[in-house]
């Protein structure tokens, strides 16, 4: 793919712009929310959006995309399986809902294990 896609949904001082990211995945704000595990204020209100645990789970829901993306095809594709692809050394769970459930690390080692030829 062309476009660094943590480059195009970052802002200048480190944030994760959610208008940009929103945009790139063709969703709502809604939708990201519940895919990140957060409230709606949590993205839509400006003080809310900017707060560490609101871009902490941004971050690493764009990182997981990024690190798919390689072999997904497109961003939205990576996105679709972000949310539905079940991983069976997590018992089925997809990785939302390991990235809710403040496991976001076990999924980056998941995907990096995999990237190195390893086994799912």
């Amino acid at each position: 793919m062309t476009i660094d896609f943590v480059d195009e949904v970052m802002t200048a001082d480190g944030m994760v712009a959610a208008d940009r990211l929103v945009n790139i995945l063709r969703i709502t704000k809604v939708e990201l929310a519940h895919a990140v595990g957060l409230s709606r204020d949590a993205i839509s209100k400006k003080s809310r959006l900017t707060a560490r645990k609101t871009q902490a789970r941004l971050r690493v829901t764009v990182e997981v995309i990024n690190r798919i993306l390689p072999w997904s095809g497109s961003v939205q594709q990576a996105f679709a399986w972000y949310r539905s692809q079940p991983i069976p050394s997590f018992g089925d769970l997809t990785a939302e809902d390991l990235v809710k459930e403040g496991r976001a690390e076990a999924v980056k080692r998941y995907l990096s294990r995999i990237a190195e030829g390893g086994y799912a």
